[in-house]
């Protein structure tokens, strides 16, 4: 399985953003399992997702103060990364 994400550490806090289906961001128990299946690859730092609607504007979940600030920077500006696992 390859997928988007990237670790980041910003003013003194280090998380993770993993790029996912819009469909995963409506259910919050799915969204538990699926920051839990990352947690092998990223640890105990946070985790949050992020879905693209078609316009390409994102939706954040996750730890609220994480979000706020996501929200208020461009995408491209996150260090992006492809991941496999196997």
């Amino acid at each position: 399985m390859k997928f988007q994400g990237a670790l980041v550490k910003e003013q003194g806090v280090e998380f993770a953003v993993v790029m996912v289906k819009r469909s995963v961001l409506a259910n919050n128990s799915e969204c538990d399992r699926v920051r839990a299946g990352f947690a092998p690859l990223f640890g105990g730092v946070p985790k949050v997702l992020v879905a693209q609607d078609s316009r390409g504007v994102p939706t954040y979940q996750g730890r609220k103060d994480i979000v706020k600030f996501l929200a208020g920077i461009p995408m491209e500006a996150i260090p992006w990364q492809e991941y496999t696992v196997s």
